[in-house]
């Protein structure tokens, strides 16, 4: 497992150095290239905004393309714990040096995550000691709750967006995490997308793009 991840980028829409900078991850069995398409959307309203996909630091295991933060093969949620917190590390540092390279603080970064890249934002970003503007979560889920409470460090600011037709990550799960942030205090919003699976809709797109360009205002 390489702790140099690397991926697309877009660079900010009015053609500056980048005043704040947005993180894409991937659901397992995709790459960088496929949340990077978000960019174009969402770059009319965040001008100075860069954005970056990297892509997960394994080649996916269940095909023959495709890469993954963690093996998905067994899915208990012991071992997607363990998944999430031996990769929790390498993607610490990509964020830390993407910042550190464009002279940027924390308060002026955004996790965005897809599926199992939102099991990562959501336990990467409240674990860090200075909290970001926010994160976006699209059908994911809050991996190892029962740890968060005793390391949390940060209470970024956060939206957790999920389609209520999801088959693969239950849509009680934008609840349930919503649930367990909200009583550690992190200020969190949801958005119920009616009638869509696993995937994300334009009204889900939309408002992700309202909530980021919010807390990076600020």
């Amino acid at each position: 497992m390489s702790n140099q991840l690397t991926g697309p980028t877009f660079k900010p829409a009015n053609g500056k150095n980048p005043s704040s900078l947005i993180v894409l991850l991937h659901g397992v069995g995709a790459d960088g290239n496929d949340l990077i398409g978000l960019a174009p959307f969402w770059a009319p309203l965040l001008p100075g905004t860069e954005f970056l996909a990297p892509d997960g630091p394994e080649p996916c295991d269940m095909a023959p393309f495709g890469r993954q933060w963690f093996s998905l093969q067994d899915r208990s949620p012991e071992t997607i714990l363990e998944g999430v917190i031996a990769t929790a590390p390498i993607l610490d540092e990509f964020l830390d040096d993407a910042l550190k390279e464009r002279g940027l603080a924390d308060d002026k970064l955004a996790l965005v995550g897809f599926s199992q890249g939102t099991m990562m934002s959501l336990y990467v970003g409240p674990r860090r000691a200075r909290p970001c503007a926010a994160i976006v979560g699209y059908s994911g889920a809050l991996v190892g709750p029962q740890l968060l409470a005793s390391e949390i460090r940060s209470r970024p600011k956060t939206l957790l967006v999920h389609g209520d037709s999801d088959p693969l990550v239950p849509f009680a799960s934008m609840a349930a995490a919503q649930k367990f942030l909200a009583g550690l205090g992190v200020p969190v919003e949801t958005f119920a997308c009616p009638g869509v699976g696993h995937a994300i809709d334009q009204a889900g797109l939309q408002r992700g793009g309202e909530f980021l360009r919010a807390a990076l205002a600020g």
